[in-house]
């Protein structure tokens, strides 16, 4: 069982990306997926989290109206696009996948109990 992050990178403010979240192992049906994300120094946040059972989102209002997560069950990926980047955004992203809670209540949790993590993609957005 494995989710693998990809996608981060080095960009300038204003610029986009699109992180993928990949799972293998196991398939990505009745999941809720989270976005998570962690900057030096910071705690680790919730981004975005999505239910691949029924679509419905969450977001944190940091990013709404800049990011959109969305899945592709066929694929078992789920994707975090990113516009607008801001150097606040820098930091470790994150996804986790769980079968049970919610959207919201992983996402105002950080993610904190979870059951699979990825390690991670680094995103660094400079001024």
């Amino acid at each position: 069982v494995q989710l693998v992050e990809s996608g981060g990178g080095l960009l300038q403010t204003g610029g986009s990306l699109r992180l993928s979240c990949a799972a293998s192992g196991f398939t990505l049906d009745d999941y809720v997926i989270g976005w998570f994300r962690q900057a030096p120094g910071k705690e680790r946040e919730g981004v975005a989290s999505i239910s691949t059972s029924d679509g419905s989102t969450d977001y944190a209002e940091s990013v709404k109206g800049r990011f959109t997560i969305s899945s592709d069950n066929a694929k078992n990926t789920v994707y975090l696009q990113m516009n607008s980047l801001k150097p606040e955004d820098t930091a470790v992203y994150y996804c986790a996948a769980d079968r049970g809670g919610g959207t919201w209540y992983w996402l105002r949790r950080a993610g904190n109990g979870m059951n699979y993590w990825g390690k991670g993609t680094l995103v660094t957005v400079s001024s």
